[in-house]
């Protein structure tokens, strides 16, 4: 099942992105799995929560996003939906000259987390046990972040 070494290295960059960040807690992860991947979402699925239990992204929820495989052939430029068992063979013209353009994706493409947000100037507690608000934050394969309206959460 090779679905658990996927599950672990997807936790293992999740979870460090997040302690670099100073997430206290993930909630989401979105990954895109192409139709050519050779995942089965379920096993992934069951694998991804087995692998985040004891780590910043326990009770952290995977939402997979499914990429259809399509085609691209040299000669004509035409492109199709290759579909499974995959036809690699133009439909406009025959030739068996295609190019993958999509459907081998295995990808994060969103996490979304809980970071510790500063208390007001002024305000707030200094007791380290006081409860410590959170706020959403959503990072894209890009890097870049942007807060997350509350109201999304």
């Amino acid at each position: 099942m090779h679905e658990m070494s996927i599950a672990l290295a997807v936790v293992g960059q999740v979870e460090e992105a997040a302690h670099a960040a100073g997430a206290t807690a993930v909630r989401t992860v979105r990954l895109q799995v192409g139709e050519l991947a050779g995942v089965v979402p379920d096993s992934l699925a069951f694998c991804f929560e087995l692998a985040c239990a004891g780590t910043v992204l326990d009770g952290a929820r995977l939402e997979t996003e499914p990429v259809a495989a399509r085609a691209r052939c040299a000669p004509c430029a035409s492109e199709w939906p290759v579909g499974m068992p995959p036809d690699l063979c133009c439909p406009a013209c025959g030739s068996a000259a295609a190019e993958m353009t999509a459907g081998r994706e295995l990808r994060v493409t969103a996490v979304r987390w809980d970071e510790p947000t500063a208390p007001a100037a002024g305000a707030g507690s200094t007791d380290p046990t006081a409860e410590t608000a959170t706020e959403a934050v959503t990072v894209a394969t890009t890097g870049r972040s942007r807060r997350t309206d509350p109201e999304e959460r």
